[in-house]
């Protein structure tokens, strides 16, 4: 079916690209006329800084007269005096250009023209209107391709980051550069709670993005898309970005606006003649392991003898030498060379590639545009991957007053994720073991030292065949028509269709030891495969009317508008049990299905209607204002429908006259915004009453059913109340830019799945559970250092900080912290690997991102025993969850990014820093690999034998190592011990860019070649030594790319 599905795909696209393929430019025809020889005729081409042609531009000669116009290509041809002139080049939108030339020149003149970056940043682009900057009195920022692609030329999420600090990816400690980890963004600090760690049932997913109630909405060219299909995109088919931030930038998106709205705006075709672009990028990616600090084998061997490992724990005499023959054994390995580096046996240096390419051409009444792409991302583990290769068709055709547009993509995606497993499985192996035979293949078990009586080999399993792997599909077609009625008034309705297809596959070899069941000698039958498939369609409508129209000094931009947007999900799961081997894992050699297959269908509906007014008097007195009312199928019979709604108001300071005349500021703006915008972050069906059928039994009347989920038909909508303030200033031409913004955010009526007793007969139920606020400022600061003909120095800073807190909770939420503590302070929950974890709880006045712990007074040095302080101020040496307080905070004071660009002539150099401080990790590196290491089964950090107490009078940090066969350390429960504060900076990319001069690669036909190399995540300082990346480890890359037009 898959296949089949690919070569219907495959033919529409090639009907698609087919009319382009015969299409050809139009000429305009220029006639000069030379009236003696006392002139010249002087022929040049203008294109855009990609070799692009640029067609009407204006050229003329500097102190004459008149001039001409370039062509649909860009060429032109000018008559001048036979003397050295100075030809005035121009284009809406890029810099006026002065070039200069020779009297007895007679080669063709080429021109390259750059954006003008202060013409580009006057529109906001909103996705549902564009707006002038100067009078917009939102808060967005603008990032434009060329910026996006020296920061990182892979990864658009990752870039943008760079751009605005309140922009942030959460960090993922687990699961490191694993290129199939999706990354779960935030904008101006969470706003939602989402799944609570101790109600996570799915322990293998690597982010939490469906429903996740912190995720900003995505919109590309005027249709919502999926964090997925932004993450997999082609850097190169992104034109600009914008992020909109405040009420009055994202009110008109209603109840999706509450975490902010990423707008993205994709190349289009540009008329000329066929213009072929092609884009190269190939990447080498080398695991970063500068967070691990483990011993080798000789002083892991010293560190277990000076521990006490080989004693007797009761200090009796080793009459059996039993403790001893072990030391001798290890000794024995250590002397002959075992020196087994277990963290490089599961990973790779990789070389991921990209190619880009992308042809486009037309008249301005009929442009196209063709695109392929294909991203082959191998990761660092050996045997990961992400796949990622797509198509598409782009058309825009002009009848009259309307003009048409319909673009097309079709993409495929093919994960595949480690067969060697966790990476944690390989940090904690012993140096000393021998882990493969005289034939170099792995051993099945590991020598066995005294405890652990079955220790398997992690690389012995990467042999079998289990595998896991998932796959996906999407088409998206999206259509627009805009009728221009007149001058002042504009209509545009569009239509998004969305399918995408999704498969995946997790098997377990019959031999692996993960197996729920493996084989024994009383179990003969094993081996396990996970199947889920499932489909997803989705509808976007939109149509709208915009009166836009200046009177005097009174500028009006109005528009009303409809959006309907309708899900469809449909999911199907299998589980198959005992397997002959590992080669024969189809579900036909299944030995029985222990649970019926799963079907789940999900069908939801928003409608929005949105107004929009944008007014400006003399472009000083600034006003904007929007309404939507929103209707979502998600909510109960009572509260289908919410308003949301925003004001602004700014004052253009540096338009005043007296400013103007003074002409030191080229901006000095006020804007203030107030607004209500919200979220829906719940499944179709959480909110209402569900039935489950029985269909085990059988009944004459038919099949029985039971009342399943408890809905809440007064669930009411969640929204975001914001007020952000800012300032605006541009002095002296842009040789100093300062942007400014305070906001508060207090997001109310929070929605969340609440657990309830068991005994109620249901688990789950979903309602309001409280008040959150985010409030912090931002600052943005650029400067142009340097401006000449040949040099350029642009310095630029960010920053940004945020304070979280929980105004208000429900009793649910403190239901759950009771659920914490007696989960904690289970004796059993003391020998578990999560022992020394911390756990979130929640209280009013509190953020989220607090971390609890008991407050420790240190470690006694009578006794060796830590001690603690309850709750009430008395002091403890038992440890007890309901005493655990708030001792940090994981939200730093200030996060931004620093950064220069440098160019010289046709060379160029982009460098970003990226920084934190101000708040606090809680060490988890320290209590599991240092304190309560199990010393003699696994590898340590090398700080396990400092700051320990050994006897009475010893003041320490850490508490006496317990390290023999029999005796070990006890798990240590989240203690104030091992918080620490937590700074860093990083050196988050460094690209080196060179433009090949078009007079030398004219000749080859070429228009424009550009060669580049850059590193991101070279180097990282930290003040905290912990472990990151535990289940995949962290990388940093090097690339090279090349880029050429035709």
């Amino acid at each position: 079916m898959k296949k089949k599905r690919s070569f219907i795909m495959g033919c529409l696209l090639l009907v698609a690209m087919l009319p382009y393929t015969f299409f050809a430019s139009a000429q305009t025809k220029v006639t000069v006329k030379v009236e003696d020889n006392s002139y010249r005729v002087i022929r040049g081409k203008v294109t855009d800084a990609e070799g692009h042609s640029l067609p009407g531009v204006n050229v003329r000669v500097k102190g004459v007269q008149g001039g001409t116009v370039g062509d649909i290509d860009g060429n032109f041809k000018l008559s001048a005096p036979r003397e050295d002139v100075v030809l005035i080049v121009s284009f809406i939108g890029m810099v006026t250009q002065e070039v200069t030339v020779k009297g007895n020149q007679k080669k063709e003149i080429q021109v390259r023209m750059k954006e003008d970056v202060n013409e580009v940043n006057e529109v906001v682009v909103t996705g549902y209107a564009n707006l002038r900057k100067e009078s917009f009195t939102g808060n967005t920022v603008s990032i434009k391709k060329e910026e996006l692609q020296k920061v990182s030329k892979t990864n658009v999420i990752s870039a943008i980051q760079a751009f605005d600090p309140s922009f942030r990816i959460a960090e993922n400690n687990m699961w490191g550069s694993d290129p199939n980890a999706l990354p779960e963004i935030y904008l101006r600090g969470k706003s939602g709670i989402g799944i609570k760690e101790l109600d996570v049932t799915d322990v293998t997913s690597k982010s939490s993005l469906v429903n996740n109630p912190n995720l900003p909405t995505f919109i590309m060219d005027g249709f919502e898309i999926s964090v997925t299909k932004l993450y997999d995109m082609d850097p190169s088919r992104i034109e600009s970005v914008t992020i909109l931030k405040d009420a009055a930038a994202t009110a008109m998106y209603g109840s999706r606006a509450a975490n902010g709205v990423i707008v993205i705006t994709t190349v289009t075709p540009k008329p000329g003649k066929l213009n072929v672009s092609y884009s190269l990028t190939g990447e080498v990616e080398m695991p970063d392991l500068s967070d691990y600090n483990l011993l080798n084998a000789a002083d892991k061997l010293e560190a277990e003898r000076i521990a006490g490992a080989f004693e007797d724990p009761l200090g009796g005499v080793d009459s059996e030498n039993r403790y001893r023959n072990f030391y001798y054994k290890k000794l024995y390995n250590v002397l002959n060379g075992v020196d087994t580096y277990w963290l490089d046996k599961p990973l790779q240096t990789s070389l991921n590639m990209n190619h880009s390419l992308y042809v486009d051409g037309g008249s301005d009444k009929l442009r196209f545009g063709v695109e392929l792409n294909l991203n082959k991302n191998n990761g660092v583990m050996k045997g990961s991957k992400r796949d990622v290769w797509g198509a598409g068709a782009y058309i825009q055709y002009s009848i009259g007053n309307f003009i048409f547009r319909n673009h097309f993509t079709y993409d495929v995606n093919s994960s595949k994720d480690s067969p060697y497993g966790s990476f944690s499985d390989y940090t904690s192996q012993l140096p000393y073991d021998i882990y493969q035979d005289e034939h170099g293949n792995p051993l099945e078990t590991l020598e066995y030292w005294g405890l652990k009586t079955n220790r398997y080999n992690p690389l012995y399993e990467a042999t079998l065949g289990s595998y896991s792997k998932s796959s996906y599909e999407q088409v998206i077609n999206n259509l627009s028509a805009q009728w221009n009625i007149n001058n002042y008034l504009l209509f545009k309705t569009t239509l998004g269709l969305t399918r995408q297809f999704n498969e995946n596959e997790r098997f377990l070899d019959p031999h692996s030891q993960k197996n729920s069941n493996p084989l024994s000698a009383t179990n003969l039958s094993s081996g396990e495969l996970s199947t889920g498939s499932g489909n997803i369609f989705t509808l976007d409508w939109q149509a709208s009317l915009a009166y836009n129209r200046s009177i005097n000094k009174h500028n009006v931009n109005v528009s009303a508008g409809m959006n309907v947007m309708e899900n469809q999900t449909k999911s199907l799961s299998a589980s198959y049990r005992g397997f002959p081997s590992g080669s024969l894992h189809s579900p036909n050699y299944a030995q029985e299905m222990p649970y019926k297959p799963q079907q789940s269908e999900e069908h939801s509906r928003l409608m929005g209607l949105i107004g929009l007014v944008n007014y400006s008097y003399d472009n000083i007195y600034l006003f904007d204002a929007s309404i939507r009312m929103d209707g979502s199928s998600k909510f109960g019979s009572d509260n289908k429908y919410a308003p949301f709604w925003s004001f602004g108001a700014g004052l253009n300071i540096h338009n005043y006259k007296y400013f103007k005349e003074q002409g030191v500021f080229d901006l000095l703006k006020l804007r203030a915004s107030y607004g209500q915008v919200g979220k829906v972050n719940f499944a179709s069906y959480d909110a209402k009453t569900t039935y489950r059928i029985l269909s085990d039994q059988w009944y004459k009347t038919g099949y029985g059913a039971v009342l399943y989920a408890l809905g809440n038909k007064g669930l009411t909508w969640e929204t975001t109340n914001t007020l952000d303030v800012g300032m605006e200033v541009s002095i002296l031409k842009n040789i100093l830019y300062v942007k400014g913004s305070y906001y508060v955010k207090r997001t109310v009526d929070c929605i969340n799945s609440v657990t309830i007793p068991s005994h109620s007969g249901f688990v789950t139920y979903m309602d309001n559970i409280g008040e959150i606020e985010n409030k912090g400022f931002e600052l943005d600061v650029r400067a142009n250092v340097i401006r000449t003909r040949d040099w350029n120095l642009n310095l630029f800073a960010n920053l940004s900080h945020n304070k979280n807190r929980l105004v208000k909770i429900a009793e649910s939420l403190k239901a759950y912290n009771d659920k914490v503590d007696d989960y904690l302070n289970n004796p059993q929950q003391s020998a578990s690997s999560t022992g020394s974890k911390s756990y979130k709880k929640y209280s009013e006045g509190v953020s989220q991102t607090a971390i609890w712990a008991m407050r420790s007074l240190g470690i006694d040095p009578a006794t060796g025993d830590e001690l603690f302080l309850n709750a009430d101020g008395t002091v403890t040496k038992y440890w007890d969850s309901s005493n655990q307080v708030v001792v940090g905070d994981e939200e730093p004071a200030a996060r931004g990014t620093l950064g220069f660009n440098l160019t010289w002539k046709r060379f160029s150099v982009y460098t970003t820093f990226m920084y934190e401080f101000g708040g606090q990790r809680y060490n988890r590196t320290l209590a599991d690999k240092v304190e309560s290491v199990d010393i003699l089964n696994e590898n340590v950090d090398s700080r396990v034998l400092t700051k320990r107490w050994k006897q009475p009078g010893d003041v320490s940090a850490f508490k006496k190592i317990q390290a023999s066969i029999y005796v070990g350390n006890a798990t240590v429960k989240p203690t104030s011990r091992f918080v620490q504060d937590y700074n860093w900076v990083n050196l988050n990319s460094i690209t080196l860019e060179y433009d090949i001069d078009s007079k030398l690669i004219k000749p080859i036909g070429l228009s424009m070649l550009r060669v580049s190399v850059g590193a991101n995540d070279l180097a990282r300082w930290s003040s905290v030594e912990l472990e990151r990346g535990l289940s995949y480890p962290y990388s940093k890359t090097i690339n090279f790319s090349l880029k050429a037009s035709f």
